[in-house]
């Protein structure tokens, strides 16, 4: 009898592909650089900071390594600044500070550098300098977008190195030292921790510049498209009806437009208004509606909200029950938000909706209520009327709650 040894397990493209992507966390202890290679090679995070280390004793392999990773890997997706545990620009400044305090206090205040040989004086000034200098620039440079320090801490550090470079430089002026170019070695660190305070300047004037590009060739692009496609557009909608297909998809792709050309870079659901004006649109494309979509006033109401889903609901019911024209009016405040949701159908009874239908009273009335929020649904021969409003500011005062007279649940969803 013969058996066969089962053959080795082979990984298949769809489980290679499926292999974490090559990113930095957010939240990470210097870079992030180990954590994000060990869990795209799917090792131990210690086995990866190892062999960096090991590779540091080759020449400085680890370091070259480690930069070059920090360089092109990406940060995770997220929002806000990345956030480091590990306070790098101290750990820099402590053993500055020690280096400082060497050359002051060598061999009870002798001059420093008559008792050691030339080689190991050099070598101290330069590891002084290089650390002091590296924690003021990455203060400067790293610390200074760090949501858990910010522009205090960064204040701080880079004022603390400035005043540790001089006094090395004061030190060396008043010491015997072998060469003038050791001399010079706390300006060139000095040099370094002033001159990164222009780089993120720069940045912000490099992207502001872009952005000023950007926005000119936005506007004659839009002068152009308004001449020509958006006026087309607009024709077609007259010419074929509010209510037909060729309406519809000619004023879905003209909202597109203006959105492209108009919002600049905003996110899309970046407020309550857009959100609503995106959800029209698609609604266009479904149901023989034409749906206007105006906002008046601030507010800082977010497309995510509960008031967003309830318009969201009222809009989808005019829609599927109305169709002609629905308007949509939003109203902002410091304290309130009001939304109104108009379409001109034949209206509603309610006795005429089924006791089963929970779509306007849980998704509408009820969602407003949950939230401290007041929503009242009117209707008659000439059309209905949905009424949300949400106090956004201090709860002293809220809005106007629906009784039985005023609030005709229609139910259509």
């Amino acid at each position: 009898m013969s058996s066969s040894a089962p053959a080795p397990a082979r990984t298949s493209p769809a489980e290679a592909s499926s292999r974490p992507a090559l990113t930095r966390d957010r939240d990470c202890l210097v870079a992030g650089v180990s954590t994000g290679l060990a869990r795209h090679l799917g090792v131990k995070v210690w086995m990866v900071r190892a062999l960096f280390l090991a590779l540091v004793l080759c020449g400085g392999a680890g370091i070259l390594l480690y930069a070059w990773c920090w360089t092109f890997m990406p940060w995770a997706d997220g929002e806000g600044s990345p956030t480091r545990r590990m306070p790098v620009a101290w750990i820099l400044f402590a053993p500055a500070v020690l280096g400082v305090l060497v050359v002051v206090f060598w061999r009870g205040g002798e001059e420093l550098f008559v008792p050691v040989p030339s080689d190991a004086s050099a070598v101290l000034v330069c590891a002084t300098v290089a650390l002091a200098a590296g924690s003021g620039v990455w203060a400067t440079l790293i610390d200074r977008t760090d949501t858990a320090r910010g522009p205090r801490h960064t204040a701080i550090l880079r004022i603390a190195s400035v005043l540790l470079l001089a006094v090395m430089f004061g030190l060396l002026l008043t010491r015997p030292v072998g060469s003038v170019a050791l001399v010079l070695i706390p300006l060139a660190g000095l040099l370094a921790v002033l001159s990164s305070t222009l780089i993120p300047r720069w940045r912000e004037l490099a992207g502001e510049r872009v952005r000023r590009i950007r926005e000119e060739q936005r506007s004659e692009m839009a002068a152009h498209l308004h001449d020509s496609v958006l006026q087309t557009l607009a024709l077609i909608q007259n010419r074929a009806g509010a209510s037909s297909e060729a309406a519809r998809l000619a004023r879905a792709q003209e909202r597109e437009l203006r959105a492209w050309l108009y919002d600049g870079d905003a996110p899309a659901d970046s407020d309550l208004a857009t959100d609503l004006r995106d959800y029209a649109g698609g609604l266009e494309l479904d149901y023989p509606v034409r749906i206007e979509v105006v906002s008046a006033g601030l507010s800082t109401e977010r497309a995510s909200g509960e008031l967003a889903a309830a318009a969201r609901e009222a809009m989808l019911n005019a829609a599927r029950h109305a169709a002609g024209e629905i308007s949509v009016y939003i109203e902002g405040s410091a304290t309130d938000v009001d939304v109104f949701v108009r379409d001109r159908g034949a209206g509603f009874r309610l006795d005429d909706v089924p006791s089963d239908r929970l779509g306007v009273r849980e998704s509408i009335i009820g969602r407003m209520r949950r939230v401290g929020g007041a929503g009242t649904v009117r209707s008659d021969e000439k059309g209905t009327e949905v009424h949300l409003r949400l106090t956004t500011g201090p709860r002293g005062s809220t809005g106007p709650q629906p009784t039985p007279a005023q609030t005709e649940e229609d139910d259509r969803g």
